[in-house]
């Protein structure tokens, strides 16, 4: 074995060129699937962040008749036995009113929370423009389109129309930005005590909110707590089925990347097994005389396959830098107007660590053709024509 890898060695240094050549093939392919996986890893995770990163993943509310969650304490107990697989929980009491501009009324959507819970999922205080949360009674922060409609600034007082019919005034103590125009003009988001009494709830909830630690996991952990709960006439939705159109296409995303690098990784081996076939034919005199000196077909495959494995190795190394290279000048050349990069990548080790060791194995199984080719020569033959 050793003097099969001293010969694979010689070999590879006698023919520099067709080296370098099969080493450059196999950097580039590690360092392609490297940049293509890391970008559509950072795409989904930016999608998945934006689109339900800063909502509820899981939902409970209620199918009775007033929609209402009474014992909503108790179905907060038992959501948190299925931890740590919840990660964040909230109530909310949220129900439709009228905003009163004076010369016009809108409609609006109360949201009314524990906002300490809240602003975990929602992130309330990272939206803020300006101002701080409503902890007090009466008091509400408004996104900014709706601020601009109802002309409201901070410290304003608006006028929310019950369903009743009766009018409260709430201080606005800030305005957010969440970066939905729908719900910058539509949520009026106050504490739970203001909202309840807005929407004549008494001391219950509409709904009870909550993030999970996979978020791919949505659907798997809300059937758990379908079967958990003790609490009658409720329901419990997830994101996973109410975003069929945006699951398909994260799901599409990941197959046309397994298929980039499938195609990657053929290419390579195919380059490889074919510069490798002809070092055969080229090294035939030479193996011949091996062969006839004694060494087994065993040994003269092996040159072959750690000729393989060493190709494979060095170009992962390189392969692996050249992507990191790849990566850095996306970042700094890909940016939006504020510097940020346009699609976030996400280094992921695993990954990366896999994607060397797929260059590795690929190159080693590449080998294998040329050294079943070697083992065949017949020493006489190749001596005797050349």
């Amino acid at each position: 074995m050793r003097l099969s890898f001293d010969i694979a060695l010689r070999f590879l240094k006698s023919g520099k060129g067709q080296t370098l050549l099969i080493i450059l093939g196999i950097s580039v392919g590690v360092a392609v699937q490297m940049f293509i996986g890391s970008l559509i890893q950072g795409l989904q995770i930016s999608l998945v962040d934006t689109t339900i990163g800063s909502s509820s993943q899981i939902t409970i509310s209620s199918v009775n008749k007033d929609k209402t969650i009474k014992n909503w304490e108790r179905v907060v107990y038992e959501a948190n036995l299925l931890s740590p697989n919840i990660k964040n929980i909230s109530v909310s009491a949220d129900g439709p009113a009228n905003i009163d501009y004076e010369e016009d009324i809108d409609s609006v959507l109360i949201r009314g929370f524990n906002l300490d819970d809240a602003d975990r999922i929602y992130k309330f205080k990272e939206g803020l423009l300006e101002g701080s949360l409503p902890f007090k009674k009466d008091e509400t922060i408004i996104g900014k389109e709706l601020s601009t409609k109802s002309k409201a600034k901070l410290n304003d007082k608006i006028v929310i129309v019950t369903p009743s019919g009766e009018q409260i005034k709430l201080k606005v103590t800030g305005i957010f930005d969440l970066e939905v125009s729908s719900l910058n003009d539509t949520w009026v988001v106050t504490n739970l005590e203001t909202a309840q009494e807005i929407l004549s709830l008494d001391s219950n909830v509409t709904s009870v909110e909550m993030q999970v630690s996979d978020v791919f996991k949505a659907d798997e952990i809300a059937k758990q707590l379908k079967y958990t709960l003790s609490i009658e006439d409720t329901k419990v939705d997830n994101w996973k089925d109410q975003n069929q159109s945006l699951l398909s296409g994260l799901n599409g995303q990941s197959v046309s990347s397994y298929m980039i690098q499938v195609f990657v990784l053929v290419a390579v081996l195919l380059g490889i097994s074919s510069v490798l076939a002809i070092s055969v034919v080229q090294r035939s005199k030479q193996l011949g005389i091996l062969k006839a000196m004694g060494i087994k077909d065993k040994d003269a495959s092996l040159i072959f396959v750690f000729q393989g494995l060493m190709l494979g190795l060095i170009g992962a190394i390189i392969g692996v830098c050249f992507g990191f290279a790849l990566l850095y000048v996306f970042t700094k050349f890909a940016v939006k107007p504020d510097g940020n990069p346009v699609v976030p990548i996400f280094i992921n080790k695993g990954f990366i660590a896999l994607s060397g060791m797929f260059a590795i194995l690929s190159a080693t199984i590449a080998s294998l053709i040329p050294a079943r080719l070697s083992s065949k020569l017949n020493p006489i033959e190749v001596i005797k024509n050349g």
